[in-house]
């Protein structure tokens, strides 16, 4: 079951993406977040107070979660996004995770779907979302899910983290 997060929830938050962060350090992986800089329980803390952090719930345990708001970080200015837009019609997917533990069972899907169905609620014309250039996983799976290609950018993510980040849009 997706819905908006509790405050009980912000611990299992933080433990999948520490969870992630530390499966990505002993393994590889192909985000470009850091352990203790972003996302942190204070990423999840925020989110809750906005009332824009959404977890998936399955069997007592935490699949994923997400921050869905309409929030553009300042880098989307300088895309040339296709779907024409105001900014109180455009939705934006930030910080999905799905631990490792609960990868490849159709979660993402899920929660991405969510999400377009939200913003066609509330009259978006456009989701957005980017990711780091480096995440082949994350941008064949958004293409996958009829996301098309919007641009490209190099970015301090967070105010902290250098990246190239790819950006992408689709109609809800």
């Amino acid at each position: 079951m997706i819905r908006l997060a509790k405050a009980e929830d912000l611990d299992f938050v933080a433990e999948s993406y520490v969870e992630l962060l530390t499966f990505e350090q002993e393994h590889g992986g192909h985000s470009n977040w850091v352990l203790n800089v972003y996302p942190t329980r204070q990423t999840a803390q925020t989110s809750w107070e906005a009332g824009t952090l959404y977890v998936l719930w399955e069997d007592g345990q935490l699949c994923a979660s997400m921050i869905l708001n309409q929030v553009q970080p300042v880098d989307y200015a300088q895309i040339p996004w296709s779907i024409p837009a105001r900014e109180e019609e455009v939705f934006v997917i930030h910080t999905l995770c799905i631990p490792p533990a609960k990868a490849g069972k159709g979660y993402g899907r899920q929660m991405v779907q969510y999400a377009l169905e939200q913003a066609k609620a509330r009259g978006c014309k456009a989701v957005r979302l980017d990711t780091y250039a480096g995440n082949e996983p994350a941008a064949a799976f958004y293409q996958k899910l009829g996301f098309r290609y919007a641009g490209r950018a190099s970015v301090l993510f967070q105010g902290q983290i250098p990246e190239e980040q790819i950006f992408f849009e689709k109609e809800p």
